[in-house]
């Protein structure tokens, strides 16, 4: 695993935005300190606080060399975005190319994997320059067979209404509150994004499908020691198409004793289709709780014990008639864990863990 101390120069040239850079904002919510500057041409010259509406003074820059030297000095660049295809446009292989000849640690959450590019992957070997590639699965990863059922730990799952609707950013703000709270918890990271944050993990949208319960399985395994409380970030949606085969592995291999349903209270159609209209309404809060409960109890039983919403684009007002909206059609307790009081969450779960004890 790379090091943690490095300086970040974040690549996000085109698309930096509060929702099309999630890998980007989440490192620079998380650990802002460590980030010198984001490269952006359609945004340089503002600050990410200016772009985002967190992040403080951090420069969005137009210039790969200066963004390089920013503050400190970079250490590493890390790949914010996707581009489009998946593939590394020819200028943002020339970007690459200038920071390993000056050094710098590549960290990237593509598909493709940059150590295996035959230009770059060779450079970075000549130079001892390190590539972490943060989707690359590890090796002989098991089928799942239950064994995260056995854990000491109470497990929570963050599940979701759609993808990118804030089930890693609600863990993870759920993890700090439990911690301040004196609890035990550990995160388990399943996505590029939350692995360059926790440090350790497995991207499971990368794993050959047969294993990815297994791989779940194994994350829960190795973030139950020495710990009480374990969650696991979630993945995609039971209801979208193109992910909830990846949700359902989730499901089965992390094996929770509870689930947290995430939710954006303004998107009302499934999304994410590469430039498809999307047709899949999102269906009801309280028909969702259902369907996760009833896709768990064939391999453990579990229960969603509460509602965590995004309401980052709505005003205050509109944000908190969601929250109770959301605990009026589920009965369970909700709040956005982000812009207001993570208490009702943070209580359910001491609750379940109290009756899983």
């Amino acid at each position: 695993m790379p090091s943690p101390a490095h300086r970040f120069l974040i690549l996000a040239d085109g698309q930096f935005d509060p929702l099309t850079s999630k890998t980007a904002n989440s490192c620079i919510r998380y650990f802002p300190e460590r980030i010198v500057a984001v490269l952006d041409r359609t945004q340089a010259g503002k600050t990410v606080a200016e772009v985002l509406g967190y992040g403080g003074t951090i420069p969005v820059v137009g210039d790969f060399a200066a963004g390089m030297r920013s503050g400190a000095g970079a250490t590493a660049v890390l790949v914010g975005i996707a581009p489009p295809g998946g593939q590394l446009p020819a200028e943002w292989r020339g970007w690459l190319r200038q920071a390993i000849e000056a050094g710098l640690e590549l960290w990237s959450g593509l598909h493709t994997f940059i150590g295996d590019d035959f230009e770059l992957g060779s450079l970075a070997r000549a130079r001892g320059v390190r590539i972490f590639d943060a989707r690359r699965p590890p090796p002989d990863l098991p089928v799942a067979d239950g064994r995260a059922a056995e854990v000491g730990a109470l497990v929570v799952l963050a599940v979701g209404s759609d993808c990118n609707v804030g089930k890693m950013t609600a863990q993870l703000q759920l993890r700090d509150a439990l911690r301040a709270r004196g609890h035990r918890v550990s995160f388990a990271a399943t996505g590029q994004t939350g692995i360059f944050i926790e440090g350790w993990g497995i991207a499971v949208d990368a794993v050959v499908a047969d294993f990815i319960a297994g791989a779940a399985e194994q994350l829960v395994m190795r973030a139950a020691v020495d710990h009480d409380i374990v969650l696991v970030e979630g993945q995609g949606s039971l209801v979208h198409p193109g992910y909830s085969g990846v949700t359902l592995g989730l499901l089965h291999g992390s094996c929770p004793g509870a689930m947290l349903l995430c939710h954006q209270p303004s998107r009302e159609w499934i999304g994410d289709y590469h430039g498809r209209e999307p047709w899949l309404r999102i269906p009801p809060l309280a028909d969702l709780v259902e369907l996760y409960e009833r896709a768990a109890a064939p391999v453990r039983p579990s229960r969603v014990i509460g509602i965590s919403l995004n309401t980052f684009d709505l005003t205050e007002t509109a944000a908190r008639e969601a929250v109770a909206r959301a605990q009026e059609e589920t009965g369970l307790p909700a709040t956005d864990p982000v812009r207001f009081d993570p208490l009702p969450l943070v209580s359910a779960i001491e609750d379940a863990a109290a009756q899983a004890a």
